[in-house]
């Protein structure tokens, strides 16, 4: 089967767009890894330093913010996912983040597997091209 340069220049563009969009969901996985890993720095911080409560400031809107006090750090809530937040203890939220890390971390291999096989696929459609 032979391709016309016209079809070669059309799989060309398709694959183009096709790795531009494996890259911005790349992208997105690694600032998701990046703020669970943000996350479970900051469960390390309360779990060793803050068992106590501490004094903070919160923003309540339009960079407003007010004096707070949490009196203890037993439990937090954490986002997971939709805007659906759950009650963890420290613990059982540090296994969670663990467990996210790990799962995104597999997502970005398959993404990255596809960026490879999607480079691959460009180079073998200039060569073709040049012939």
């Amino acid at each position: 089967m032979s391709l016309t340069l016209n079809k070669l220049e059309d799989l060309h563009t398709q694959l183009l767009q096709d790795l531009e969009m494996y890259e911005r969901q790349l992208q997105r996985m690694n600032a998701e890894i990046s703020e669970y890993h943000q996350l479970k720095s900051t469960i390390v911080v309360i779990e060793r330093d803050l068992r106590e409560g501490f004094k903070t400031q919160v923003n309540v809107g339009a960079n407003v913010f007010m004096k707070a006090k949490v009196p203890t750090t037993d439990k937090i809530l954490i986002n997971v996912g939709m805007n659906h937040y759950v009650e963890f203890s420290l613990e059982e939220a540090l296994k969670f983040v663990d467990f996210r890390i790990r799962v995104l971390t597999k997502q970005n291999d398959v993404i990255r597997e596809a960026i490879i096989k999607t480079k691959a696929k460009i180079k073998l459609a200039l060569l073709c091209v040049q012939q």
